[in-house]
């Protein structure tokens, strides 16, 4: 095999690896991989604003608008008024969202974390270098990207903002 071959190959077992992740997030606890590091970082913070999700996971407002939507008519998660600032939305986990985090698997990015981690600074790096340049083969940087492992809809930058798809998670 040679070495554009090889690196399709890796590349599949990547792809592959994040899809199985994601059936068995989605068959064991009924949420997306994305959906659950919401609601992870909401139980982490106990008590957040939409904001801070966004920039924490590198995602526009309105993704995030779109996955707390979701997350609420799941019954999961739950937004108040803020009692510091009655602007503001403060959102909470619900103790059904509790339960589906305790019976969560290990997501697939904390495995990863561990095992990278690991590794001496200059293996570290050497493939964050390679996969950006990956990441910049396959979409020079038109994908809106937060660091967590997920396959499904993913918002594309257009032109033309009547086209614009927000992320289906």
């Amino acid at each position: 095999m040679d070495r554009t071959d090889t690196s399709l190959v890796a590349l599949r077992r990547i792809l592959r690896a994040t899809e199985l992740y994601g059936r068995d997030l989605a068959r064991d606890v009924g949420l997306t991989a994305v959906q659950l590091r919401v609601l992870q970082i909401v139980a982490e913070k106990g008590n957040c604003h939409p904001s801070e999700i966004a920039t924490r996971m590198g995602v526009s407002q309105a993704t995030i608008s779109v996955i707390i939507k979701k997350l609420e008519a799941l019954g999961v998660l739950a937004r108040h008024q803020s009692v510091g600032d009655r602007r503001q939305i403060d959102l909470t986990v619900t103790p059904e969202g509790a339960e589906r985090l305790t019976s969560a698997p290990d997501a697939l990015q904390q495995r990863y974390v561990q095992k990278f981690e690991a590794m001496p600074d200059w293996e570290q790096s050497m493939i964050v270098s390679v996969l950006e340049r990956v990441a910049n083969m396959l979409d020079d940087g038109e994908y809106d990207a937060s660091p967590v492992l997920a396959m499904g809809e993913i918002a594309r930058h257009d032109t033309a903002p009547a086209r614009r798809k927000i992320a289906n998670s």
